[in-house]
């Protein structure tokens, strides 16, 4: 597929990297000339300097041989623009837009069919306020995943030295549980490495383990780990721009049990937000700063979300709720390669929107029956909802029989509405969504020779 991202900012430049390195031909816009030269010489991409909303520029940058626009631009008006150009003058198939302001965001009238200007919005700060609450509603998991419509979940869990079932090979835990118990190790993380779990691997201290579980299930599965649940009746929100702002309209709207706090630097952001949110209490200062902490209440908080657009402060900030005895932080991070300072930090979550935001759109990128892509880590695997068509090749297989790559396994099946422990001598069937574990470079091999029809 052909595609040109515009804007190569922190969300377009991870989606260049990822459409180029799944063989796309990949084409970037900015106004920035540095930005662009970096991309070319970084990336498997071609660049053309200048403002995306230029009709000129979208020439020289081959818009009339593209199949698919993402404008990702910085400016909700520059995307939109550059959309509405993608479709009256460049006729491009395909256009997604990245916009932020709630007002935009609202305008569904915009984004009908008919119109077809835009075919697919993305919101980073509007995906990232959700992933924060669904971290809040699930504390103890660093990561987490609704799938397969809600009915079913991927949690991220870290074991310490409490957890019961330490030293306990899969296979035997499978035979413990009850059957009535849709549970499946998917993944494991053991000292910075990645890699599909087997029935032979055992459990042991400091892992990260990825579970797939049926929803009604996660319950039991956080006690089966040692995670007691918590409710969350005060937090504390460092970041008072879109996302912060988003999270705690969200909680004002769902819950008026719940008291919120945002610390914000900036004074005109912390006036806009105490302006929009009606329960909040808004307090102008720096996160790091003691007093503000004391002020916000930190040290009777239940959680701590660190959201603003620097990572350093959310991570420090995070820290020092910590030492205040705040139970529970949540950090956005914009760079992966600082996740593994997580949990060395006392951190308990943190959340990359841009691997949210690519997700979505290497769910529109691949071919056929692919539900949803969610990235785990810093791209280092994959978890996918695949539904199989009948002229699939694993159509009919028994789920022992499919030469799955080493770095890829079933972990969950939805047959009609019911969610299905995956087992060896279970036959696939033409309906069945699929929730695939792979590492990334085992992900072409699952499309390309296992799902071949079906994605």
């Amino acid at each position: 597929m052909k595609v040109l991202v515009c804007g190569v900012g922190q969300v377009g430049w991870q989606i260049a990297k990822h459409l180029s390195k799944e063989g796309n031909d990949v084409k970037v816009v900015d106004v920035n000339a540095d930005l662009v030269r970096k991309a070319t010489d970084t990336l498997d991409v071609q660049g053309v300097a200048g403002f995306a909303s230029y009709p000129e520029v979208m020439r020289q940058a081959g818009a009339h041989d593209i199949d698919m626009i993402i404008a990702a631009t910085s400016s909700d008006e520059v995307n939109l623009v550059t959309c509405q150009l993608a479709y009256s003058v460049f006729g491009i198939r395909y256009k997604v837009a990245r916009l932020r302001e709630q007002t935009y965001l609202n305008a569904l009238d915009l984004y009908r069919s008919d119109h077809r200007p835009i075919d697919m919005v993305i919101s980073p700060e509007l995906e990232v306020s959700d992933a924060v609450l669904m971290r809040l509603d699930i504390p103890h998991a660093f990561d987490s995943k609704m799938l397969m419509d809600g009915k079913a979940q991927l949690l991220g869990l870290r074991l310490d030295a409490e957890c019961p079932i330490l030293n306990t090979p899969l296979y035997q835990l499978n035979e413990l549980l009850p059957d009535d118990l849709t549970v499946m190790a998917v993944a494991i993380r053991r000292k910075g490495h990645l890699y599909a779990a087997d029935a032979s691997d055992q459990l042991f201290e400091d892992d990260e383990v990825y579970i797939f579980a049926a929803i009604g299930d996660v319950s039991r599965v956080m006690d089966l780990f040692g995670k007691k649940t918590q409710k969350m009746e005060r937090i504390v929100i460092v970041g008072g721009g879109h996302i912060g702002l988003g999270i705690a309209k969200k909680i004002e709207s769902e819950s008026r049990r719940v008291r919120v706090k945002i610390i914000e630097s900036d004074r005109v952001t912390a006036e806009n937000a105490a302006e929009k949110l009606d329960r909040t209490i808004v307090l102008n200062g720096n996160a790091l700063d003691i007093a503000i902490l004391k002020e916000a209440g930190v040290d009777r908080a239940d959680a701590l979300v660190a959201v603003t657009d620097d990572d350093k402060s959310n991570m420090l900030s995070s820290v020092r709720a910590r030492t205040f005895g705040c139970p529970y932080t949540v950090s956005l991070i914009n760079d992966p390669t600082l996740s593994q300072l997580m949990a060395p930090l006392g951190i308990d979550s943190y959340i990359d929107p841009k691997a949210i935001t690519v997700g979505g759109i290497l769910r529109r990128v691949r071919h056929g029956n692919v539900k949803s892509v969610y990235l785990i880590g810093d791209a280092e695997a994959e978890v996918m909802e695949v539904v199989v068509e009948s002229e699939s090749p694993i159509d009919g297989m028994a789920i022992k029989d499919i030469d799955f790559p080493e770095g890829a396994l079933i972990g969950g099946i939805m047959r009609g509405q019911n969610i299905v422990k995956p087992y060896g001598d279970l036959r696939i069937s033409s309906g069945d969504r699929l929730v695939i574990f792979a590492l990334n470079d085992d992900v072409p091999k699952v499309e390309q020779h296992i799902l071949k029809s079906a994605i």
